[in-house]
């Protein structure tokens, strides 16, 4: 009897033991964290950064993350972005300065590559390599950028002449490179070891078609990943089936890499934003052990915010948010004390002993460097125009940095006195319905501070307000303010602008009572503030920026 006793003590040690173990592999990064290797427990809101920043993508080489995403047509292109626990990033260069050279992205005549540009950029690290895939569907082209050192890049350039669309790179156990990329049918595509082109009489089919969750076929945004053996595919689907909710996460393992794939919503919640679901990213594990989901959310006229949700694995499934839920608040293990909001606003007071910029600038589509300086008139911006167009859409050298929200503002100082007749210059707050406040120089060379707008798809430019100028500076201001819903559903803004100037920087005359703000897919960006000078009669006049300045709200 008593044998029995061991025997059956020992069965339910060892049960006991079986179950713990199941219990651990499989609810891997639960995320009750605690203070451990020197590191503390900091809280961050979502979105991590209330910015225009869509698509990301995230790696984690050692004890550093970097992230990329999406800024179309905006130069440079492919922003990277690195953190050292997940929820404070810093921006620290792009993948290029100029992608090609052509009428689309040079804004010749009625050409441009609005909406268009780099598209969901894939990250990915390997054997002492860094690897950044895009498609741009203006060229027709996908392109790997690769380097030893993102920091310091010396960027090698490969290209493949047809659209791997929001695709990414994977490079399987033996090092074997693949694209994973489409919209519904899911396509793998084998590369040369080198990922110099497509591997001859390699793997180049249809992987999974997403239907298989829901029948939702329209899935598209590719990641791809091997972790414990399995395969796995996250992807974002625009068919939710789910009542309010626009868009949902999916994601689809498979033991093997060409095997038969199981699918699943592992996401579905708008954090109760307007029903705009939170989807579309990369995954990342901790250092410690942990996991989490970088995702976007489309907020309004700011654009995509990034979005970082925890991440629990059951019975194999990434599982992201908690019960179901998107978070609007996450724990991570941190080196520092508190979390501090990222933003990607900065000033500038145009002080460079070379001709370049800051990192936060990006020129709509590619500039003209032989007309724009700081260096010409030292510690000013200025655009000279070397050409007629017809609006700020088609000018060259517009410079742009973005907006952020819940409000920020932004405030430059301008000297018109470089314009000539039929002359425009100011800031504008820019997307396919834009806003602009700004100086104008008549056919007689008189001059007004106006207040216009303009849609782009429409062509119309109408000046609302403006008043004569009689001094050759002037400071100019925008304010922004976007929508925000608390828990209960209530609405406490909707996405407006106003437009201000001043003669001394103090007491400031409102030309607009208020702008609305919106969301456009003809650009496919978040609203920015542009700087802008064009010439509609004759080339050659010119418009100085003395500063930039900005503020933000904190949430």
């Amino acid at each position: 009897m008593r044998k029995v006793r061991i025997v059956s003590l020992i069965c339910a040690l060892a049960l006991i033991f079986s179950l713990l173990c199941s219990c651990t592999s499989d609810n891997k990064g639960a995320h009750k964290l605690s203070p451990e290797n020197g590191k503390n427990v900091i809280t961050a809101n979502n979105p991590l950064m209330w910015s225009d920043v869509p698509d990301p993508d995230i790696i984690r080489v050692e004890d550093t993350y970097y992230m990329v995403s999406t800024t179309m047509f905006f130069t440079p292109g492919v922003p990277i972005m690195k953190s050292t626990d997940l929820v404070t990033w810093e921006l620290i260069g792009y993948v290029y300065d100029i992608l090609e050279k052509d009428m689309k992205t040079d804004l010749y005549g009625d050409n441009h590559a609005y909406s268009q540009g780099s598209w969901a950029a894939s990250i990915r690290y390997h054997d002492g390599m860094f690897y950044v895939l895009f498609c741009a569907w203006d060229q027709g082209k996908t392109y790997i950028y690769k380097t030893k050192d993102i920091e310091n890049p010396d960027w090698e350039r490969i290209v493949f002449e047809q659209v791997f669309h929001d695709a990414s790179l994977f490079f399987d156990d033996d090092g074997t490179p693949y694209i994973i990329s489409g919209v519904g049918d899911v396509w793998i595509t084998e590369l040369e070891k080198d990922c110099s082109k497509k591997k001859a009489g390699g793997v180049d089919q249809k992987l999974l078609n997403t239907g298989i969750v829901d029948g939702l076929g329209g899935a598209e945004g590719a990641h791809f990943y091997k972790i414990d053996g399995t395969y796995y595919l996250t992807m974002i689907s625009y068919a939710t089936a789910e009542p309010g909710i626009a868009r949902c996460e999916l994601c689809f393992k498979s033991d093997k890499l060409l095997g038969k794939y199981e699918g699943k919503k592992v996401l579905c919640d708008s954090m109760g934003y307007y029903g705009n679901g939170v989807a579309q990213g990369g995954i990342v594990d901790t250092p410690e052990g942990d996991w989490y989901a970088l995702l976007f959310q489309d907020h309004g006229s700011v654009g995509r915010v990034p979005v970082l949700q925890p991440v629990t694995w059951e019975n194999g499934w990434p599982m992201m948010g908690e019960n179901g839920k998107a978070v609007k608040t996450v724990d991570v293990l941190s080196d520092k004390s508190e979390w501090k909001e990222t933003t990607l606003m900065a000033n500038d007071e145009f002080d460079y002993a070379e001709n370049k910029l800051s990192v936060y600038w990006q020129f709509n589509h590619n500039p003209d460097n032989d007309n724009w300086s700081v260096t010409d008139r030292p510690g000013w911006y200025r655009i000279t125009t070397s050409r007629v167009d017809k609006d700020m859409f088609h000018a060259r050298n517009s410079l742009t940095q973005r907006v952020e929200g819940p409000s920020s503002t932004t405030e430059v100082l301008l000297d018109a006195s470089g314009l000539k007749a039929g002359d425009y210059a100011g800031i504008c707050a820019f997307q396919t319905n834009a806003g602009f406040v700004g100086v104008r120089a008549d056919d007689s060379g008189k001059k007004y501070v106006y207040f216009a707008k303009q849609n782009r798809k429409e062509g119309s430019f109408e000046i609302v307000n403006e008043d004569e100028l009689t001094a050759d500076s002037i400071c100019l201001k925008i304010e922004y303010e976007f929508s925000t819903v608390d828990e209960n559903g209530n609405i406490s803004t909707e996405d407006k602008a106003k437009f201000y100037y001043s003669l001394d920087g103090e007491n400031w005359v409102k030309l607009s009572k208020g702008f609305a703000m919106n969301y456009d897919l003809d650009l496919f960006t978040g609203y920015r503030t542009a700087l802008y000078c064009y010439s509609t009669k004759e080339a050659g006049g010119h418009a100085d920026f003395d500063y930039y300045h900005v503020t933000k709200a904190e949430y």
